[in-house]
């Protein structure tokens, strides 16, 4: 059975602000709230993607403190320029 894309935005939405990380539930969830209605497949693959890694990767990505991988850097950039922590 294929997922809708509403089911798949409110899957992505909730994996967004259910994460270990009280700050990467803040920042996630209003990226998400943002810009999952006006992303593309292949952006919503990359951020389902994004997802499934670790959360103390993800706060250190970021924030700054590490580079994050190339394939999800443009994403991260984009994350932490609107919602990073100096921005939420």
């Amino acid at each position: 059975m294929t997922e809708t894309r509403a089911i798949r935005e409110k899957r992505l939405r909730m994996r967004s602000m259910r994460r270990g990380i009280r700050e990467m539930d803040m920042i996630l969830t209003a990226f998400a709230g943002a810009n999952l209605p006006d992303m593309d497949e292949a952006a919503l693959d990359l951020y389902d993607a994004l997802l499934g890694e670790n959360d103390q990767d993800l706060y250190q990505w970021v924030t700054g403190q590490v580079a994050p991988p190339a394939r999800f850097a443009p994403l991260v950039t984009r994350i932490a320029g609107t919602y990073g922590p100096d921005r939420a």
